[in-house]
């Protein structure tokens, strides 16, 4: 075997541990997840080669913590390679100081928006739905089942939100247990829209 074609598996093997390591997952078309836990232990030092969403929900942070996020964010920041940050009103606050303040282009922050929190790109959705959709993952739900296109789910979602959240009715007499609703993450599917119109339009 040709020394070349070693180099080349062993490059592809590397780029594999680097990605297990940082805890990334694949949403296709080139797009990497990767969910923040804990800073600054889940930040990759390794430079990104392609799209990437951040999941910062739920994501308590120190103001060292959060500035160690400001300058990986900086040092991840490649223009018209999409960095897509998703974050909701629960993101710890100085994390949340630090997405509102300047940051690199190519970066888009997106979320369901709350007190102290406006992203970018609004997700129409109830916080308590996200706070579920964003547990589904770590319950055993797979990616590919949370961004899976459910309309009925998505409209009763913003219904939810103009009712103050109750949408619910008594079932019918004599009706059987109402199937479970789909768990679909909305800010996710943003992120992945997103990513999507956007290889369409370099394409174009």
């Amino acid at each position: 075997m040709r020394t070349g074609h070693w180099g080349v598996v062993a490059a592809g093997w590397l780029a594999l541990a680097v990605a297990r390591a940082a805890g990334l997952a694949d949403l296709g078309e080139g797009l990497a997840y990767l969910r923040l836990k804990a800073l600054p232990a889940d930040l990759t030092s390794a430079p990104r080669t392609g799209p990437l969403v951040a999941d910062l929900r739920f994501l308590p942070a120190t103001a060292e913590q959060a500035a160690a996020f400001g300058a990986w964010l900086g040092f991840q920041a490649r223009p018209g390679v999409p960095l897509l940050l998703v974050a909701n009103r629960e993101t710890g606050e100085e994390l949340r100081r630090v997405l509102a303040g300047p940051r690199p282009p190519a970066v888009v922050l997106i979320g369901v928006p709350g007190p102290g929190f406006t992203p970018d790109l609004e997700v129409t959705a109830a916080p308590e739905a996200d706070r579920q959709a964003y547990a589904a993952l770590d319950a055993g739900s797979t990616l590919a089942g949370l961004l899976a296109d459910h309309p009925g789910k998505a409209r009763q979602d913003e219904l939810s939100l103009r009712l103050g959240g109750e949408t619910s009715r008594p079932p019918a007499p004599g009706a059987g247990p109402a199937p479970a609703e789909p768990v679909v993450d909305a800010a996710l599917q943003r992120a992945v829209h997103l990513h999507r119109a956007h290889r369409a339009l370099r394409r174009g």
